[in-house]
Formats: C-alpha cells, sequence, structure tokens
C-alpha cells in the first residue's frame, strides 16, 4: 500500500511507498528523475530493485517520494525499516537501501533542499522509529541537506567518516595519463608483463552479455574465491544473497548495454579479472581479483593498466574504483572521493541520550584511552 500525500509545503507533497507493486511501479519517472539529476549508476531504480530482492526480500519498505503541484517526481529515498543495534542498544531503525556491495547512496531529488525539508517534516510526524541512518553518502550529497533540515527542525544529527574510494579522471589519449605515472612503476609493470609472457600466451578480453555470460560470470566468481576473499568469506560466490546480487546485475546489466566482465588470461585460462559497469561515461569496479599463484607477476596490475587504456580508446571521462582505499588503487592515482555515514535522531528523551552516546561520550572515552595507551 501507499500512504496518503501529506501536504508539506505550498508546491510539493511527500508519500511514503511501503509496498513493492507501488514501488515498482515507479520506474520509469525514477530512472528519469536520476538521469536529469545526479545520474548515478548506483541510484537506478533497477539496481536499488535488485538490492532490495537479494539483500532484504521480505523486509519492510519505507520509500519516501517528493512530487511537485503537477505530480511529477522531484525527489526520492528509498529506505527500509529494521531492528537493529546501536552500540548494544535496540533501535527502531530506518535505513538506506544498501550495503558495502552498493558503493554508495543518496537523496535523489531536483530541489534538495528542499525535498530534505519535506522528508524531515514528514518523519517528524511518523511514530515508530529511533534512527535514521544513510550509509556512504558522497561529499556533497543531498543526504547532507537532511542533516541541514534536520539540525534546523531541532534534531540531533551525526556524521561518520567512510569510505574514500579513488578514481582516475581519464583524459582523451593514452598518453596523457601514462606519461604522467610514475617511471618506476611503469617499468615495474612492463618487467611484470615480460615474466608473464614467458609463462605463455598473455590475451585480454572483455565479456558483455550473450551466451559466454554465465560461464565468464563463473570464471570470475571462481577467480575471486580462489585468493584471500575466499580464505577470509567474503567473496561474491560464498554467499547465497551475494551471488544472487552480481549475478542478477550482470544479466539486467547486459541487458542495457552496461556489462563489462575484463579478463587477463594466460594460455586461455583467467589470471585476473575485472566485474565492472560502465554508465554515463564512467567505468565503475564493482569487484576485481588475480590469481594469487601469480603474485610475481602482478596479473591484477596489468589487468588495470589493460582496462583503463580500453576505457581511454572508448572516450570515457573516468575509472571509478569504489570501496575502500588500498595501496594498489594508489598506484594509479591520487584522487579520492569521501563518503560519509550520516544519522539522524528522533525526537525523544530516548533519542537523544542514542545520540549523545554515539557522537559524544563513546568518542571522548576513546580519546582518553588514547591518551593514556601514549
Amino acid at each position: 500500500m501507499t500512504t496518503d500525500a501529506r501536504s508539506l509545503s505550498p508546491a510539493h507533497s511527500v508519500v511514503e511507498v511501503v509496498d513493492r507493486a507501488a514501488f515498482m511501479a515507479l520506474e520509469s519517472e525514477w530512472n528519469a528523475l536520476v538521469e536529469a539529476t545526479a545520474h548515478e549508476l548506483f541510484y537506478r531504480h533497477e539496481f536499488v530493485r535488485i538490492w532490495l530482492d537479494n539483500f532484504a526480500a521480505g523486509g519492510r519498505l519505507r520509500v519516501l517520494i517528493q512530487r511537485d503541484p503537477n505530480g511529477v517526481l522531484s525527489a526520492v529515498l528509498p529506505l527500509r525499516e529494521e531492528r537493529a543495534t546501536l552500540h548494544g542498544v535496540p533501535v527502531r531503525q530506518l535505513s538506506s537501501t544498501a550495503n558495502a556491495h552498493s558503493c554508495r547512496f543518496d537523496l535523489v531529488a531536483r530541489a534538495p533542499a528542499q525535498a530534505a525539508a519535506d522528508f524531515i517534516a514528514h518523519l517528524r510526524g511518523l511514530r515508530g522509529w529511533d534512527v535514521l541512518r544513510l550509509t556512504d553518502v558522497p561529499d556533497g550529497g543531498g543526504g547532507f541537506r537532511l542533516l541541514d533540515a534536520g539540525r534546523r527542525a531541532g534534531l540531533h544529527v551525526g556524521e561518520w567518516a567512510s569510505l574514500h574510494s579513488p578514481y582516475i579522471p581519464l583524459p582523451a589519449k593514452r598518453e596523457a595519463y601514462f606519461d604522467g605515472l610514475p617511471a618506476k612503476f611503469k617499468a615495474n609493470c612492463r618487467r611484470r608483463r615480460r615474466k608473464l609472457e614467458e609463462k605463455g600466451h598473455v590475451s585480454f578480453e572483455v565479456v558483455t552479455g550473450g551466451l559466454e555470460l554465465d560461464g565468464a560470470l563463473e570464471q570470475g566468481f571462481a577467480l575471486e574465491q580462489s585468493g584471500w576473499k575466499g580464505t577470509r568469506g567474503t567473496a561474491m560466490a560464498q554467499d547465497t544473497r551475494t551471488r544472487g546480487f552480481y549475478t542478477e546485475l550482470a544479466r539486467d546489466a547486459s541487458f542495457r548495454g552496461q556489462l563489462r566482465l575484463y579478463f587477463l588470461k594466460l594460455d586461455g585460462r583467467p589470471v585476473a579479472f575485472h566485474y565492472g559497469l560502465q554508465h554515463d561515461g564512467r567505468y565503475f569496479l564493482l569487484k576485481p581479483g588475480y590469481d594469487e599463484r601469480l603474485g610475481d607477476c602482478s596479473p591484477g596490475q596489468l589487468l588495470m593498466e589493460d582496462v583503463v587504456g580500453a576505457c581511454m580508446d572508448q572516450g570515457l571521462r573516468e575509472f571509478d574504483f569504489l570501496g575502500p582505499d588500498m595501496t594498489w588503487k594508489r598506484d594509479w592515482t591520487d584522487k579520492v572521493r569521501r563518503h560519509s555515514w550520516l544519522y539522524l535522531f528522533n525526537d525523544t528523551p530516548f533519542c537523544r541520550a542514542l545520540w549523545a552516546a554515539k557522537f559524544r561520550w563513546i568518542p571522548a572515552a576513546k580519546e582518553v584511552v588514547s591518551r593514556w595507551k601514549r
């Protein structure tokens, strides 16, 4: 069902969508809104739908949408209701429809400040929630307008720094980028490529769909699981929900022309792998993997060299590594995109105490312990 519209400003109204059928009906206008604003792959309706189907099946939707006086969709904030804990205390949480596999999340709006004010006014009129939590909102994102609106409404809010995701602004020509890389790093890449070529025939391949798709996915899953991710239990294929998410996402992205499964192969055997998506002139690296038995040849970095070159050949403007900052990513760039987790607490004594614990008492205690250890 969908709740009745609540008028919150002379020009706009907010509706809360809580059932799947109503959510599914929003696809075309949702994507039109994304394309007119952030144009971010991870905010599109199909991405959110695939995430919900695999990571939150059976959970309760709490999707906030804003419409203008003509009924045109002007803002969306996809949330879900869940029972969670905050520093061991049970809370009723409204969470972004996102996790580590979502890469980034945000309020999508034509006028973010107005949408944020309307959504906060709507939430203040509701019971049954303690904390609103948005994960991995990029710097400058509309989600920060929710914090601003919350402060103005007298609510307690907080921010926690999360991902610093490296990215490469891509020039038009290969030489303009590769000539700027450190000479020692380029020499190491050349040496390692020669070493790999001494072991057999090296080839660079890409699969975008068709009859090869399922087999290529299995090869990529197996390669990723063969290394440290498999040992830690974090590989795509080791969790039913995660495997389902990446499989369904690959099939949908293939249909839309966005999928890029890149492989570096040695005598036809995959030794490095990228699960990537291409959208709006940008390449997004969701999952890499490589054969760690060939670590002395650095097949993962050699594949990076090939993929970055291919992106420039296609005229793409950015290579986005996604995920956390890592040393191997910094071999290719010095630029990062910062993300934060955003918190907003309901206006009750219990929630104010939760805010104080998370953003005052516990940080203060950690600082005291840190000084004592020094």
